[in-house]
């Protein structure tokens, strides 16, 4: 067996490498920080003149694993990602893909039309669209003089 050098300043880097995404990871979402068999998706909120834009990164998420609700105003996704490993006897040296439930929850605005919301699941990527009401402007009210 060869004797292999160790480089000090590397190992150092790593360390500080492995702390800040352990520090990161526990910022994304602090009431569920990484609790076991739980994961939180990546998500991008946007918004145009028209609609409002989800859209959640869920890479080998099945259709019907997932769970799309709206109550009170918030829109939930939930769902489940299996962990996909069948060969029992191989002995895993890290493991760093995310399995188990997930929950997202998000305020919608009361000036969305809730009967239109449409929601597609493309190539891993869950896409909800949420548009806007026409006539969120309100009107003006004339005023008659007597």
């Amino acid at each position: 067996m060869g004797y292999q050098k160790r480089h000090p300043i590397r190992d150092i880097l790593d360390l500080q490498d492995r702390m800040n995404r352990v520090f990161e990871e526990s910022l994304r979402d602090p009431e569920h920080a990484r609790l076991p068999g739980r994961w939180n998706p990546q998500v991008d909120v946007a918004e145009d003149d028209e609609a409002l834009y989800i859209r959640a990164e869920l890479p080998g998420v099945k259709r019907e694993d997932i769970s799309l609700d709206l109550s009170d105003g918030v829109l939930t996704i939930s769902g489940n990602k299996p962990f996909a490993h069948e060969n029992r006897s191989e002995n895993y040296y890290m493991i760093e893909r995310q399995y188990g439930t997930f929950r997202r929850t998000f305020n919608i605005p009361k000036a969305v039309d809730v009967h239109a919301i449409q929601a597609r699941l493309e190539k891993g990527m869950l896409e909800i669209r949420v548009p806007k009401l026409n006539d969120i402007h309100g009107r003006k009210i004339p005023i008659i003089e007597r």
